[in-house]
């Protein structure tokens, strides 16, 4: 498999492991989505300034609203995270 290939399916795993771990195996809950953070990435908790903070990112992934995270809002998550990071996004 090439590089972007790989990624791609690591992304995949990453979010079937969580979304495996409880309830739904299409979504993540809040408590699901929480322990993805932790383990994948730890740095952006400790970023946060407070609970409050991680909480409204929580509840910012929701766009459709049914309280959970499914695979195209998680992707929506990590490719911001990976602009942010690259620093290539248009600032809004």
């Amino acid at each position: 498999m090439t590089q972007l290939e790989t990624a791609m399916a690591i992304l995949m795993k990453t979010f079937d492991t969580y979304a495996a771990g409880e309830g739904s195996k299409d979504s993540l809950n809040k408590a699901e989505v929480k322990t993805l953070l932790e383990k994948e990435l730890p740095g952006l908790l400790k970023a946060a300034k407070n609970q409050d903070e991680v909480d409204k990112l929580l509840k910012g992934l929701d766009f459709n609203g049914d309280s959970e995270v499914d695979f195209n809002e998680f992707v929506v998550l990590v490719a911001a995270l990976t602009c942010a990071c690259h620093n290539r996004c248009p600032k809004k």
